[in-house]
């Protein structure tokens, strides 16, 4: 069953329990094999050291949900405030009948035999940080950020990335997919899971919208900590559906409080990488205008539509307007079809087109296409391991004059991107400006 928090007292019989984490929701099983490692010739995993080649992660989480229970075995609500909870989650991907050698082995091949749910053992909140801007960080939260940098300092890959949820979700599955992720990575890559209060519950849309709305200054405060507080070289985002909702306006925000006056620009003080908007369930007008805001704010953005995406078509209905993931060129403005169209070829801004006529095995109206199809996921790995741009990848473009330029997965994309990684492992070694990034062998 869903676990649904509307009451701060439902399952708090059990609260106190580990393993109410998990009972109270639904199992997140591990996302297909990407394709680069589908073969299993690739070992993401080979040149890490012992102590990473476990069963269980941690991910790094911050939330404005409110939680309840002991500190170190927090349940998260979906009540919420402007207050920022910083902590580290477990996960557990294989329960206990699945040992390392056997998800190494399940993680390395496209037939799947064994499957590998995803458990949630703790959360163990550290700090709770308020909104006076005068205050300083606690030592509680001073520790949080010490973790993180604990953690760059062993990884190969110097990045953050930051992953914020779509809508229908919940705290552990915001952390789940934070938690695959890092996995394919070889856990290469040190990934955040930031859990904003939806409202877990497809009947409930309306309140994951406000709700969103009501988070943006919560998450654009985090980002200045993490820039502030972090080593990381850059700060990568991964912000899928409605997480688009959260990161959009946070970004144009930033930019209007940063406007690049003194020394120190804003792009120079966020350190803001690769910004990927998975399918973005977000007003496309408005989304337009901030990013013609903050395109300059990252070193690039990426947008991956499906012009078919069943969700979208949904909340569009709800709107009343087209979102960015399926985006309805009627709508738009002839200003507005120009700027997509100049963004696409003059600004750092990529347009990933993912449809079934070009990707095979992917549903029609898919929606989740960032994780669920090996084609795709491979493809969002490379880009913000090796901060590579779509031609590097292995994707192919449609140019045609007076359009938007778009990438899109030509047939032997395998092949391609299997190509495109040696060659980017060779560039990363030999690059004196960046150090290796080892992510997938």
């Amino acid at each position: 069953m869903v676990l649904n928090f509307d009451h701060p007292f439902r399952c708090l019989g059990i609260a106190l329990a580990p393993v109410v984490l998990a009972a109270c929701q639904s199992t997140t099983y591990l996302m297909p094999t990407p394709e680069a490692l589908a073969s299993g010739e690739r070992d993401p995993f080979s040149e890490r050291p012992a102590e990473f080649r476990t069963n269980e992660i941690d991910i790094p989480y911050a939330t404005n949900r409110i939680g309840f229970g002991p500190a170190d075995q927090r349940v998260y609500l979906t009540l919420f405030d402007q207050d920022l909870r910083l902590g580290f989650a477990r996960m557990k991907l294989g329960g206990d009948a699945v040992d390392w050698d056997e998800l190494a082995r399940q993680s390395r091949t496209a037939e799947r035999t064994v499957p590998i749910p995803l458990a949630l053992e703790s959360a163990d909140e550290l700090a709770e940080v308020g909104t006076d801007p005068v205050a300083g960080l606690s030592p509680q939260a001073k520790a949080f950020f010490a973790g993180i940098n604990e953690s760059l300092a062993d990884s190969p890959d110097k990045d953050l990335t930051i992953y914020v949820h779509g809508a229908n979700s919940n705290f552990y599955r915001a952390n789940a997919h934070a938690a695959q992720y890092r996995h394919f990575t070889g856990r290469n890559s040190v990934v955040v899971a930031f859990a904003w209060p939806s409202a877990e519950s497809l009947l409930r849309y309306a309140v994951d919208v406000n709700n969103a709305g009501r988070t943006v200054p919560v998450f654009a405060r985090f980002l200045e900590l993490v820039a502030a507080h972090t080593d990381a070289e850059h700060i990568d985002i991964l912000a899928y559906s409605a997480g688009a909702q959260v990161v959009s306006p946070a970004l144009a925000a930033l930019r209007d409080r940063y406007p690049d006056e003194g020394k120190v620009s804003a792009r120079q003080r966020l350190r803001l990488g690769e910004v990927y908007f998975a399918a973005p369930d977000i007003d496309i007008k408005g989304f337009i205008g901030e990013i013609a805001n903050y395109v300059d704010l990252a070193e690039h953005l990426t947008v991956a539509i499906n012009p078919n995406d069943s969700v979208l078509a949904m909340a569009a209905n709800h709107h009343g307007v087209a979102r960015a993931g399926r985006p309805d060129p009627e709508e738009l403005t002839a200003e507005e079809t120009r700027w997509i169209k100049e963004g696409s070829r003059d600004l750092s801004i990529d347009l990933i087109w993912i449809t079934s006529d070009e990707i095979p095995g992917l549903g029609r109206g898919s929606h989740n296409f960032w994780y669920s199809h090996p084609w795709v996921s491979t493809d969002v790995l490379v880009q913000l391991l090796f901060n590579a741009r779509p031609e590097e990848r292995g994707l192919a473009v449609f140019d045609e004059e007076g359009t938007a330029r778009v990438w899109y997965f030509p047939p032997d994309y395998p092949q391609r991107v299997q190509d495109a990684i040696d060659r980017l492992k060779i560039r990363a070694h030999y690059d004196a400006e960046r150090k290796p990034h080892a992510g997938v062998e």
